[in-house]
């Protein structure tokens, strides 16, 4: 089944409309319950869901005006996957090009590592509108008269989301290009990266062959990310070193909860325990 996150913004409403017809599709609401009328887009989302004969199942929360954005959106993933997991679906979200370049902007503002150019990328979630710019969202919205809420915060300067959508609308479309070329390479990257991690991991252990590689640090940043453990690139060099040079056995230190233990051939990440 296909799980249609919509909004009842032009985004999603345009992204069902050009799914209208796959039997499979199921429209998913989220009321996060930050504005006060948000009830209002749950209710003309279900008459949209209606409209096209499709299931419709909602989930209300009372975030509160003080919500931010990244609580928002774990909240909205955390209601999607569930409703997923019932359906054995997929989520479908509308992120489109200008979303992508968006986000490209952003984590390179918040100093991000090639990862980060790579945003939208989680194969789990599919993208039907990826390829699409937000003037083909326009032109297809006018071509069939589709009707779409306003949500009143995608205006407001609060959010650095907005602030840097505002900036880009004055950016050189050449450079736009260039940006989605780059993000392109890099989603490629990423998939290399994801194949080696997996490639190369066994039983939670991998081989200290990875330190050797040309994206060795990158690659042991991801791995310490699953355990929620984050290193600056300095302490990232020195455990890159550590998996090459320290004998089988020693420890190498991450953070006040976690370490690495070396074995001959293989490293694993560990907690420290409680005592």
């Amino acid at each position: 089944m296909k799980i249609l996150a919509v909004s009842g913004g032009i985004d999603s409403v345009v992204m069902l409309h050009y799914l209208r017809n796959d039997p499979e599709v199921i429209v998913a609401h989220f009321d996060h319950g930050i504005r006060p009328n948000s009830a209002d887009d749950c209710a003309f989302v279900k008459r949209l869901a209606e409209k096209y004969g499709k299931p419709f199942v909602f989930e209300r929360a009372e975030l509160g005006e003080s919500c931010s954005e990244a609580a928002a959106r774990e909240a909205r993933y955390a209601f999607l996957k569930r409703i997923a997991k019932e359906h054995n679906g997929q989520i479908y979200v509308a992120h489109h090009a200008d979303d992508v370049i968006e986000s490209i902007t952003i984590n390179i503002l918040r100093g991000t590592g090639w990862r980060g150019l790579a945003p939208m990328s989680n194969p789990d979630v599919a993208r039907p509108l990826k390829e699409w710019t937000k003037a083909d969202i326009y032109r297809y919205a006018t071509e069939n008269q589709l009707s779409f809420r306003q949500d009143q915060t995608n205006t407001e300067g609060d959010y650095l989301r907005n602030r840097v959508r505002e900036r880009l609308r004055f950016a050189n479309e050449i450079d736009k290009e260039q940006l989605l070329k780059l993000y392109e390479k890099q989603c490629n990257i990423k998939s290399e990266a994801d194949e080696i991690l997996a490639s190369l991991s066994r039983d939670n252990r991998y081989s200290r062959e990875l330190a050797k590689l040309d994206i060795a640090v990158e690659l042991i940043r991801s791995i310490l990310a699953n355990q929620d453990v984050k290193l600056t690139r300095p302490q990232l060099d020195n455990c890159k070193k550590a998996i090459l040079e320290f004998a089988p056995g020693k420890r190498f230190s991450l953070d006040r909860d976690h370490f690495l233990l070396i074995e001959r051939y293989s490293f694993l990440v560990e907690k420290v325990q409680e005592c």
